[in-house]
């Protein structure tokens, strides 16, 4: 979570609170995260010149002692859309560097201990000297569609009934990113896709993966009747832009943090409304 000024401007904008160090105790992680280009203020209105550092401090349980009035505790997938392009970028680095952190207090290799150093960006192992660093995960996410334009969507073991969104999973080790929207396609759907568009790619925090986004198209000639896996996807559903529409009461899709919806918005040619929201954390 981090820690933001509540709403003040009529558009109900969220803000990071970007707080001076002698207002908060020490932490128990700090990492710097860069410098400020143009000049501005913090959250208690103090001046904040250009060139400014930023850190991101992370603290356990007991943070609610650093919480000041109008402030409060939020989770990153609650309040990204809600974050500016500066703001956004700040809280998913630091959620990223703080969960590694939380990972990685000990040495990998020989259970030692580690410290943090290198201005949060690494941690050393204290019995071999080694450094380790932040590590980031890739995964690909996939827009399906067949030559009716119709898009798939599933919906994994680990959720909610009537939930649903495009297929996603993690890269293989000596596989490339178009290598693994084939092949996880075949083992969740059972289908055969070809004509892999790169779309873009989203940081997901949660805990250090990089989805990059792509657009696959069914094979010509092969089958488009999809079957779910049975382990991590239960179910499979075609749909064109007049069902999807007209299902939105009764299915829920991805949050607008995700670039899953957006996928989806692309596809689709607009915002997609859906009164059952996707639970966040």
């Amino acid at each position: 979570r981090v820690l933001v000024v509540e709403p003040v401007a009529p558009d109900g904008a969220v803000r990071l609170e970007l707080r001076h160090p002698s207002t908060l105790p020490v932490p128990d992680v700090r990492a710097y995260l860069g410098r400020t280009l143009d000049a501005g203020a913090d959250a208690t209105g103090d001046a904040l010149p250009a060139g400014s550092p930023i850190e991101a401090w992370t603290y356990g349980a007991d943070a609610s002692a650093a919480i000041a009035d109008e402030t409060r505790w939020a989770g990153l997938r609650t309040i990204a859309t809600s974050l500016d392009d500066r703001d956004a970028g700040l809280a998913i680095e630091a959620v990223a560097l703080a969960n590694w952190h939380a990972t990685h207090a000990f040495c990998p290799s020989c259970g030692s201990p580690t410290e943090v150093v290198s201005s949060g960006w690494a941690r050393r192992c204290l019995e071999e000297d080694r450094l380790r660093f932040p590590r980031t995960d890739p995964a690909v996410i996939v827009l399906v569609t067949d030559d009716e334009d119709r898009v798939l969507l599933g919906s994994n073991a680990m959720w909610e009934q009537d939930r649903f969104s495009v297929l996603a999973g993690f890269v293989e080790p000596g596989e490339s990113l178009e290598a693994a929207v084939v092949r996880e396609l075949v083992e969740e759907t059972g289908l055969t896709v070809d004509r892999v568009e790169y779309l873009g790619s989203q940081p997901w925090p949660f805990p250090a993966s990089l989805m990059c986004a792509f657009r696959a198209r069914v094979a010509h000639g092969a089958s488009t009747m999809p079957v779910p896996d049975g382990e991590e996807i239960l179910e499979l559903r075609w749909f064109d832009r007049d069902g999807l529409r007209d299902a939105l009461g009764r299915v829920a899709l991805p949050g607008e943090t995700s670039i899953a919806r957006w996928m989806l918005e692309e596809w689709y040619g607009g915002p997609l409304a859906s009164s059952m929201p996707w639970s966040t954390s």
